[in-house]
């Protein structure tokens, strides 16, 4: 009898922990092995950074160093938008990117200011705002110039104007350009050179390597901008890109952009593997190779361009467990060069095979 019992007892438990390794493996699927990689960001040749994310810094300690340790550059991923630091009409709240600058100067980092014009992320009092034309222009110019003002000598360079392009290479018919009309563009960069002449200003804006459109369109705004003597130092190539993308056209989109002299940032770059969004996907060698290779493709094509114009490469986010992809669009993904275990992928020694 004891020994029926003994075995009734062996058998649940050993059918409770098949249960729960399968609960676990469903939850928590076994990772491709990460590969050794040798080097380091930190000595790529040009500075190599990523959005951050405040909340994860402070209550992270595993994410918090990693950022230290791995990157020489920092942009702020929401802390330093509109609604986040002018929340309302008199009222300007530092705290959060602050954090992040305090942080950035303690170790030796640049920081890049992410953004002083957005036709996303603003406040209800800017939405809601009732004025006239002149009262538009002092509302962008205050808000420019209060913020600029505020991080000169702390944050290195600015994205000025983010995104003001539709798909089909026209202007967004964003607040600010029924209010303003386009050229609000060009006064935003004088208001912030105004501000704090040393920081560097860019125009940034996504598709450049897949819409010769509108590619097109914001090359004829920045050399126009130049041209006319408007202080503008570079363009942000967003560069959210995926692994099938052809290498043609992103050496045609960082070529593109390198002719007009201007700095070259490579500013919110990822690189997806799941752009059909199928829901069982699951992440192979394979496609952890694939990734490599586009990113080694993207960072050698990069650093082929003068090396003045290298400003830098930045990543949106840290990791594949604070990417922005999955969440978005509802999709397994891994777009990022470290796991969500923060261990490196084959993604980072793509990164460092692009500068050999």
């Amino acid at each position: 009898m004891k020994i029926y019992q003994n075995l009734t007892l062996a058998l649940f438990l050993s059918f409770s922990l098949g249960c729960a390794k399968k609960e676990q493996t469903a939850i928590n699927p076994p990772l491709v092995p990460s590969p050794t990689t040798t080097g380091s960001l930190k000595d790529m040749p040009f500075p190599f950074g990523a959005a951050v994310n405040v909340s994860l810094l402070r209550n992270n300690v595993q994410y918090k160093e990693l950022v230290i340790k791995e990157f020489s550059s920092i942009t702020a991923e929401n802390a330093m938008k509109f609604n986040a630091l002018h929340p309302s009409e008199t009222t300007y709240s530092y705290t959060d990117a602050d954090e992040i600058v305090a942080l950035a100067q303690a170790n030796g980092k640049r920081v890049h200011g992410h953004t002083l014009n957005w036709y996303k992320s603003l406040p209800t009092w800017v939405t809601n705002f009732q004025g006239d034309t002149q009262a538009w222009e002092n509302l962008l110019k205050m808000h420019i110039q209060t913020v600029v003002g505020h991080f000169k000598g702390k944050v290195a360079s600015w994205d000025v104007v983010n995104e003001a392009f539709e798909d089909d290479g026209t202007y967004r018919n964003s607040i600010w350009v029924q209010k303003l009309g386009a050229d609000y563009i060009a006064r935003a960069f004088q208001y912030a050179n105004q501000a704090d002449p040393d920081a560097l200003l860019f125009y940034n804006d996504y598709g450049h390597e897949y819409n010769a459109i509108k590619r097109t369109a914001i090359l004829n705004l920045v050399n126009n901008l130049k041209s006319r003597g408007i202080p503008i130092h570079g363009v942000g190539m967003q560069m959210h890109t995926r692994y099938n993308q052809t290498d043609a056209n992103i050496t045609s989109a960082i070529t593109s952009v390198a002719a007009t002299g201007l700095k070259v940032h490579i500013s919110e770059l990822d690189v997806v593997l799941n752009p059909d969004n199928v829901a069982t996907l699951s992440y192979t060698t394979s496609l952890a190779d694939l990734q490599a290779a586009k990113y080694k493709s993207i960072v050698k094509t990069y650093y082929s361009i003068p090396k003045a114009q290298q400003f830098g490469i930045t990543t949106w986010n840290v990791t594949d467990a604070d990417s922005w992809i999955p969440t978005t669009y509802s999709r397994p993904d891994w777009p990022l060069p470290f796991d969500r275990n923060y261990v490196r992928k084959a993604a980072y020694q793509g990164i460092l095979d692009g500068v050999k």
